[in-house]
């Protein structure tokens, strides 16, 4: 296990430390606080740690939490592979593995929520229990984007991000009209982002190698060999206690993703849709999903 605690600056502090794990050959670096049990929060497209600054005081009360920016992202290591499921879930494996714990709680949304579920998948064995927030299971999001076309309308960026540099160079052209409209004019609770956040996540983009990695997650998921390979397989039961929280006016995520649930998660599963509340769940609402997220997480385990 290597931890180191060296501190990038940051934007916020909060009583919370800074630390670089390394995990599957990378380099991640993470924001924790608290101790007890251990809970892994996953940011999503195109955020960082900063997404879950509301969650990580309120969680840190009773669990151990610990943030990582995802590969590629911010302060993490950014190689040119390695963007697929089944490496980015063995990130996350690592990280619980080097900080000395069997399982944790793995709480995901956006890209987060699809390594969250896949995590959940294939190494059930990991996981107490897990929570998504506005993250389709990727099975539904390839069955409705073959199949509905208010889906294949919604998630046109998917597609565009195929094309080889081009998308990442429209964006650096003009990357604070992208922060700005993906975020704040996308979001229904409009207080939910300050100037100030706008400013951080722009920050963390603008690093050198970001936005290729992280527009290489899409590349990943819609890549030719794994769509083939995908074809036609059932997916793996989710068999661990599961809680979905979903804001109902997601620009990017329609709400035909949430059916059929109960046949992809063969355990206790709650689905909780949240009224006048866009795709950023956590930051628009974020005392409803502390709320929900602590009610769930500490629900004593079934003997």
């Amino acid at each position: 296990m290597t931890l180191d605690f060296s501190s990038p600056r940051s934007p916020e502090t909060n009583g919370w430390q800074h630390c670089f794990i390394e995990t599957n050959r990378i380099r991640l670096h993470c924001v924790t606080q608290g101790e007890g049990e251990l809970v892994v929060l996953l940011h999503g497209f195109p955020e960082f740690w900063y997404s879950w600054r509301h969650q990580i005081p309120a969680l840190a009360k009773h669990f151990k939490v610990v943030v990582p920016d995802l590969r590629g992202y911010n302060d993490s290591d950014k190689p040119s592979a390695g963007y697929d499921l089944d490496t980015l879930s063995a990130d996350i494996q690592g990280i619980i593995e080097n900080l000395g714990y069997l399982k944790a709680h793995i709480v995901g949304h956006d890209w987060g929520g699809a390594i969250a579920w896949h995590l959940a998948q294939t190494v059930p064995q990991r996981l107490h229990r897990l929570a998504i927030l506005n993250a389709p299971h990727p099975h539904r999001l390839m069955q409705e984007m073959s199949s509905n076309l208010d889906q294949l309308r919604r998630s046109w960026y998917m597609l565009a991000f195929q094309v080889p540099g081009l998308p990442e160079w429209l964006i650096r052209q003009n990357l604070r009209n992208f922060v700005t409209t993906a975020m704040q004019e996308f979001c229904i609770r409009k207080g939910a982002f300050s100037r100030r956040d706008m400013d951080i996540y722009q920050a963390a983009l603008e690093k050198p190698g970001v936005l290729t990695a992280a527009i290489n997650y899409y590349r990943q998921l819609l890549s030719p060999r794994r769509l083939m390979r995908e074809w036609g397989r059932s997916p793996l039961p989710v068999t661990v206690p599961t809680l979905v929280l979903w804001g109902e006016d997601d620009h990017f995520l329609g709400q035909s993703l949430l059916e059929n649930l109960d046949a992809l998660v063969k355990a206790p599963l709650r689905l909780t849709r949240i009224a006048d509340c866009g795709h950023w769940i956590q930051q628009e609402v974020p005392q409803t999903v502390n709320r929900e997220l602590l009610n769930f997480l500490r629900q004593p385990y079934p003997a």
